[in-house]
């Protein structure tokens, strides 16, 4: 009896434990393609849509934009463009989905490297 209640103890952690967002990578882009939608209350593309402004789709599928260096300016911001991780974390699809920041970060560069 007693070794039942330790396995369903640990089962129970385990599962507390799990991974926030444990979903399909069609997933993950969904949420991403919300957050490049939302961000700073209107979305990425205000800026990054606009032809005189890093296209960022298109360095993502060049291989000129890995996502360590994406992840490095979402976090710390780059010339004009403010650190946006933070206002990331706040939009609700982000927040439902229990994202990490890293999280994140891999859903918005999915969906602009599909």
């Amino acid at each position: 009896m007693k070794k039942t209640l330790i396995a369903a103890a640990t089962i129970a952690l385990m599962g507390l434990s799990a991974p926030s967002f444990a979903a399909s990578d069609a997933d993950l882009e969904k949420v991403g393609k919300k957050i490049y939608d939302r961000a700073f209350g209107r979305g990425c593309g205000a800026c990054h849509d606009i032809a005189t402004n890093p296209q960022l789709a298109a360095l993502i599928k060049k291989g000129e934009l890995d996502k360590a260096k994406f992840a490095k300016i979402v976090t710390e911001g780059k010339n004009g463009m403010p650190a946006a991780l933070k206002e990331i974390m706040k939009i609700k699809p982000v927040v439902k989905a229990g994202l990490t920041e890293e999280e994140a970060i891999d859903a918005v560069y999915k969906f602009l490297s599909k």
